[in-house]
C-alpha cells in the first residue's frame, strides 16, 4: 500500500498494528551487536542482518509510548514512522530498508548503519572535526529539511542528537518518531510534542504551526553548532525555558563567540525570530544566506 493511500484510505485504531506488514523474529533474522541509543520511544541497536547480509541500524518502538503518541491524532489517519521512513529518499536521510512488526508486537525498522559520530557530541567535545565545516555540514542539514517539507513532511525534533555525521563528512538526518504529514489537519493548534530546546514559541503557544517550526529548530541546532551553547540559558524546569523564550530576546551568537562576525550573528538572529514571519521562508533560503557570508571557514 502505497503512502498517500495508507493517508487517506480507511481508518484504523491509533497505534494499532497495519495489515500485511511483515512480521519477523529478532532472534532468527538478526546477531545483535550492543545498543547503540534509547529515545523516549524507542532503543536503537547496531545488529548484523542475516537476511540482507551487512550490518544495519535496528530500531525498535515501544508499543504503548507508541499508541500513546499516535492516539494524539485522533481521527486522522497518521503514517506510521515505518511508512515515513520509507517514504523519505534523499542523500541526507538516513535509508530505512523495511520496517513491520516483530513476533513480539514491537514495530521495528531497519536502516542503513552510519558510521560516524552525533552532531551533538561533536559540539559538546568542540571537536576539531567541525573546524572549517560547520557552513558546510548545516547546507547538507538543510537540503535533507527542504526535502521534507517539499514533499510535505515535518520533522518536528530537529536537533544536533538528531543529525549524524558519517567518515566522509556526509550529514545524515535521522529519528522521525515525531515527523507529522504536512498538512493542515496535522497542523492545527495543541500539540506540542518535542525536544524542549527546539520547540518554536508558536508551538508553546498551541498555535497552528507550519514549517518554520522545523526552521526554527534549524536555527537552534545551526546556533549550537556555531557557538557550543543554546540561544537561552538553561532552566531546571522546562516551563521556565518557555518563559524565557516566550518573553526574553536570545543572547546574541557574537557575545558568546567574539570570532562571530556581525553578518553570521544577524543570520542566527533572524532564524530563531520569536514571530514565525521573522525568520527565513525556507531551508533552502537559510542554506543561501550562509554561502553568502563573507568568512566561509567557521
Amino acid at each position: 500500500m502505497g503512502l498517500f493511500s495508507f493517508l487517506f484510505g480507511k481508518k484504523s485504531s491509533p497505534g494499532a498494528p497495519r495489515k500485511g506488514l511483515k512480521r519477523i523474529s529478532l532472534e532468527k533474522r538478526f546477531e545483535m551487536s550492543g545498543r547503540t541509543g534509547q529515545g523516549s520511544m524507542s532503543k536503537v541497536f547496531r545488529a548484523y542482518d542475516r537476511e540482507i547480509g551487512r550490518n544495519v541500524c535496528l530500531k525498535l518502538l515501544d508499543k504503548l509510548k507508541t499508541q500513546t503518541f499516535e492516539a494524539r491524532f485522533v481521527g486522522l489517519k497518521k503514517p506510521t514512522e515505518g511508512e515515513i521512513c520509507m517514504a523519505l529518499r534523499h542523500d541526507h536521510i538516513v535509508r530505512t530498508y523495511e520496517h513491520g512488526i516483530t513476533t513480539k508486537g514491537e514495530p521495528y525498522l531497519v536502516m542503513e548503519w552510519v558510521e560516524g559520530l552525533g552532531l551533538n557530541y561533536l559540539v559538546d567535545t568542540r571537536s576539531p572535526q567541525l573546524n572549517g565545516n560547520r557552513i558546510t555540514i548545516l547546507g547538507q542539514l538543510c537540503d535533507a529539511v527542504q526535502y521534507m517539507h517539499d514533499n510535505k513532511f515535518l520533522h518536528r525534533d530537529l536537533c544536533p542528537r538528531n543529525v549524524m555525521i558519517d567518515k566522509e563528512g556526509q550529514v545524515k538526518l535521522i529519528d522521525f518518531g515525531l515527523t507529522i504529514p504536512y498538512t493542515p489537519a496535522f497542523c492545527a493548534p495543541g500539540n506540542r510534542t518535542g525536544t524542549p530546546d527546539i520547540l518554536a514559541p508558536e508551538l508553546l503557544r498551541r498555535k497552528a504551526i507550519d514549517h518554520r517550526v522545523d526552521l526554527f529548530a534549524l536555527g537552534v541546532t545551526a546556533y549550537e553548532v556555531f557557538t557550543g551553547q543554546l540561544p537561552w540559558e538553561r532552566s531546571p524546569s522546562s516551563e521556565e525555558t518557555f518563559r524565557r523564550r516566550l518573553n526574553t530576546p536570545p543572547r546574541h551568537a557574537k557575545d558568546l563567540k567574539p570570532d562571530i562576525g556581525d553578518q553570521l550573528d544577524e543570520i542566527l538572529w533572524k532564524s530563531i525570530a520569536r514571530e514565525p514571519t521573522d525568520r527565513f521562508a525556507s531551508a533552502a533560503a537559510f542554506k543561501e544566506a550562509l554561502l553568502k557570508l563573507e568568512k566561509q571557514d567557521y
